[in-house]
Parts: structure tokens; C-alpha cells; sequence
């Protein structure tokens, strides 16, 4: 049972990987391959706990800190992987020629960083005022969702006013993709799915935002991005 499946999801993210990483750059490719590969490894129990972020072992005296590198490959399903791909596919297609391959390195990193912090505190401050050690030792940080979130703000920063869909009540445009995934993952969350995705997706939003407003780096020497179409509440 489980050797067909593995087949047909191997193949699935062959094509998937050529068809979109055709001539990208080798941080596109080496992203994607990380993503791949820990999908893979997290059908190991014991690995993916090991890989991905566990508030109660980051921290002194366990200090995991090699979670905070290997986490953001650890995806324990192939639907999350596939979104994550056509992600970092878009980021090779939109942001990767503005940016630079370094840019959007040094991008992923800060942001998969900070979710990961900001998120052990969270949850230790969930556990200071409820006292529940699951908050400490069954929690898993895990996944691209906050780089999902950063991608979104950095679209919605370069192509704000782009439609998405057209409908009688409005159109839908990059600029509101954010909010929206926003509010759809703690949908998620309150109907039993996707407990860790609320906090890594607002942490990745909020950091990403901060990033691109003030301290992003550009090839003119300025930094940030001071526009008002680029405000926090637009």
C-alpha cells in the first residue's frame, strides 16, 4: 500500500519540480529539494520530532537549535509540499529577478527564523498561563506556512493592485490574498486542523512586513519601502 503511494508521489513532484524550476536558480532548486527530501524523512516518527521545532526542547537545556534550520522542510503531507513548491516557484518567476537569488536567500532565512522564535515564545507564554506541558513538548513548528505568509506580503508589496478573480461582490486582488489565508488558517485551526498555523502564518506576515518596510536592502542604497500602498493596514 504504502510503496504505490510513495511511486506516485515521487513522480508527482518530478514533474512538478521540472515543470516549474525549469532554468531557476540553484536557491529555487535547493529549497525545493530540501522540502522534498523532508517530506520524506518525516514518515519517521521520531525524526520529524527530532527536526522540527518543539517549544520544550529549543530551549536550555535540551537547546535543539538544528530545528531551526531543519524545520521548515519537515511537511507531513504531499498537498502541503505542492504548495509549497508553486510558493517557491513564484518567488523564482517574480521576486527572485527583482530581488536577486542572495536577496531571496537571505529573505527565507530571516523569515523562517523569526516564525520559529517568535512561535517557541508564544507558545511558552501559552504555557506560562495555562500550566499545560502539551504547549511545551507536544507542539510541532514545522512547514513553510510562514514563508507562505512573507511571499504573500512581498507579492502583495510588488503587484498590489493585480486582480486575482473578478465576482459580483468585489475584486480580489494581491494585495488582499494576505488577510485572507490569514483568516482561512485559523478557520482551520478552530475546526481541529492546522493547530501551529495561525501562529507561524501572523508571525511570518508581521516579520515579513517589517523586513520589507524598513530594512530590505536595494540596489540604489536605500532600504525599505515607504510607499502608502504598502502601509500595514491597507
Amino acid at each position: 500500500m504504502a510503496s504505490p503511494m510513495f511511486r506516485k508521489n515521487s513522480v508527482y513532484f518530478r514533474e512538478q519540480f521540472e515543470a516549474v524550476f525549469h532554468n531557476s536558480s540553484v536557491v529555487v532548486k535547493s529549497i525545493c529539494l530540501a522540502v522534498i527530501v523532508g517530506y520524506f524523512i518525516s514518515f519517521s516518527t521520531s525524526a520529524f520530532g527530532v527536526l522540527s521545532v518543539t517549544p520544550g526542547y529549543i530551549m536550555p537545556p535540551h537547546f535543539w537549535v538544528w530545528s531551526l534550520i531543519t524545520y521548515p522542510f519537515m511537511e507531513i503531507h504531499f498537498w502541503d509540499v505542492a504548495i509549497d513548491i508553486m510558493v517557491i516557484g513564484l518567488c523564482g518567476k517574480l521576486l527572485e529577478p527583482l530581488w536577486g537569488a542572495m536577496e531571496m536567500l537571505i529573505f527565507f532565512i530571516l523569515i523562517t527564523t523569526c516564525v520559529a522564535v517568535s512561535s517557541t515564545f508564544v507558545y511558552l507564554f501559552i504555557y506560562m498561563c495555562t500550566f499545560n506541558i502539551e504547549y511545551l513538548f507536544f507542539v510541532h513548528i514545522h512547514g513553510l506556512v510562514g514563508y507562505v505568509a512573507g511571499v504573500s506580503v512581498a507579492v502583495r508589496q510588488v503587484m498590489p493592485d493585480h486582480i486575482l478573480l473578478t465576482s459580483p461582490v468585489g475584486k480580489f486582488r494581491n494585495k488582499h490574498v494576505p488577510v485572507s489565508v490569514f483568516f482561512l488558517v485559523i478557520v482551520l485551526s478552530l475546526v481541529g486542523l492546522r493547530s501551529v498555523y495561525p501562529c507561524m502564518f501572523g508571525t511570518g506576515f508581521l516579520f515579513s512586513w517589517i523586513y520589507l518596510r524598513f530594512y530590505q536592502r536595494h540596489s540604489n542604497g536605500s532600504r525599505g519601502d515607504m510607499a502608502d500602498n504598502f502601509t500595514f493596514a491597507r
